[in-house]
C-alpha cells in the first residue's frame, strides 16, 4: 500500500488534517502516518483536537516546542528526516505556514520525496512575519501547490511559479469542510455557552496570539485596552493563547474582560456560531468566522484572506485603539449577507484525488 506522511504541529493544522485523514481512511487505498511535531503542546491546544475530531493517533510525537525559531525548526528537521528515512513515504503533506510546515517540507525535499503544500499561495507581503517566510519557502519546494483561492493562484503566477516543476491547483479552503462537517455535532458536544453564562449575540469573541502583537507590549496594551472598552458595552470572551497569557502576566496586565483557557474545536464552533462578531489576529479564525456568518475585525496590518475584506466581511484595523473601537461601533454584523461563496465545497476530496494522482505519476 502507498504511504502518506502528514506533518502536523499547530491547532489550525489539526483541524485541516482531520478532514483529509477522514477521507484517506474512507478510501482505504493509501496508508497515512501522522507526525505531531509538538509545536502546540498544551492539552487544550493539541490533545483535545485529536480526541474530539477523531484524528488518528500520531505515530510520532516529537514534543518540540518553546524554542527559538532556529532551534525549533532545526530540531524538527532532524527528527522528521529520521522518520522519513524509516517510513519511506511516497508523499509528505504539510499545511499552512508554521515551523512544522517548513521543517517537514525541507526534510522531504532533500530526501527526494514529493511534497504537498495545502494552503499554498497565501501572502501577507510582510517579510517581518515568520509565517510569510515559511510559506514562501514551502511553496517553492512543493510538488503540489493546493491553493484555497484565486488570489493564492495569482500570487504564485506573479512570482513565476508556473515556470517551476510543480503543479498549481485551486481546490478551495479545506477548513470549510471541517466547519461544515463538525458543526453537525458541536451543539451536542459542547456546553461552553452554558458554562460561560453567555447567550447568542451577547458577546464578542476575540483571539490574540501573533508575534507582531504579542512581542510589542505597546501594541498588546492597545489591543487589550480596546477590548476592555468594548467589554463595557458587550461582553468580550477571549480564549487566551498560553504565550499571550504568559506575556500579559510578565507585564502585570490584567485585562477586565472574560479571559478563558484555550478551547477545543466543538467549543470554538459554538462560540463562533453564537458570538456577535470576531476580533482576531488569526488567519484561520477569519475564515472560520466567515463560515459561521460572523464579521471580523482584524487586528493586524494586513491579511492573507483579501477576499474577506474586499467583500466587506472583515476590516483591517491594526493595533490602533481608536480604529478597533470605531470598527466595532460602525458595523452591524447582523445585517450582513453571508450567502456569497468564496472558498468552494468538498475541498478535501479534491485535494485527496490530486494527491493520489501525484503518487501515481
Amino acid at each position: 500500500m502507498k504511504k502518506i506522511v502528514t506533518i502536523l504541529g499547530a491547532r489550525p493544522q489539526f483541524v485541516k488534517g482531520a478532514v483529509l485523514s477522514r477521507i484517506i481512511s474512507r478510501h482505504n487505498v493509501v496508508n497515512e502516518v501522522i507526525v505531531h511535531t509538538g509545536q502546540h503542546f498544551d492539552k487544550n491546544m493539541s490533545d483535545v483536537f485529536f480526541e474530539e475530531m477523531n484524528i488518528p493517533k500520531p505515530k510520532y510525537n516529537l514534543a518540540i516546542n518553546s524554542l527559538s525559531h532556529g532551534a525549533m525548526t532545526g530540531k524538527m528537521l532532524e527528527k522528521i528526516e529520521a522518520i522519513l528515512l524509516d517510513e519511506k513515504p511516497d508523499v509528505v503533506v504539510v499545511y499552512g505556514d508554521t515551523n512544522s510546515t517548513i521543517a517537514g517540507a525541507l526534510a522531504a525535499k532533500k530526501l527526494h520525496i514529493k511534497v504537498v503544500h495545502i494552503e499554498a499561495g497565501l501572502r501577507s507581503f510582510n517579510m517581518q512575519m515568520p509565517e510569510e517566510i515559511n510559506r514562501i519557502l514551502t511553496d517553492r519546494i512543493a510538488n503540489l501547490l493546493s491553493c484555497p483561492t484565486n488570489t493564492a493562484v495569482q500570487n504564485l503566477k506573479n512570482e513565476g511559479f508556473q515556470n517551476f516543476e510543480n503543479k498549481i491547483e485551486k481546490h478551495g479552503d479545506i477548513m470549510k469542510d471541517a466547519v461544515t462537517y463538525y458543526s453537525q455535532f458541536s451543539e451536542e458536544k459542547s456546553s461552553i455557552l452554558k458554562d460561560l453564562g453567555v447567550k447568542s449575540s451577547s458577546f464578542v469573541l476575540a483571539t490574540i496570539h501573533r508575534e507582531e502583537n504579542t512581542n510589542d507590549i505597546k501594541k498588546l496594551r492597545n489591543i487589550f485596552e480596546a477590548l476592555e472598552n468594548i467589554h463595557q458595552e458587550k461582553e468580550v470572551v477571549v480564549p487566551l493563547h498560553p504565550r499571550t497569557k504568559k506575556i500579559l502576566q510578565e507585564h502585570h496586565i490584567s485585562p477586565k474582560i472574560k479571559c478563558i483557557e484555550p478551547v477545543g474545536y466543538f467549543d470554538m464552533l459554538e462560540l463562533l456560531k453564537h458570538c456577535y462578531l470576531v476580533i482576531t489576529d488569526s488567519g484561520g479564525l477569519q475564515k472560520e468566522a466567515f463560515f459561521n456568518k460572523k464579521y471580523t475585525i482584524i487586528v493586524r496590518e494586513e491579511t492573507e484572506w483579501l477576499e474577506l475584506v474586499e467583500n466587506n466581511f472583515a476590516i483591517i484595523v491594526g493595533n490602533d485603539f481608536n480604529k478597533i473601537n470605531e470598527a466595532y461601533q460602525a458595523v452591524n454584523p447582523l445585517k450582513i449577507d453571508f450567502t456569497k461563496e468564496l472558498y468552494g465545497d468538498n475541498v478535501g476530496e479534491k485535494i485527496y484525488k490530486s494527491i493520489i494522482t501525484l503518487i501515481d505519476n
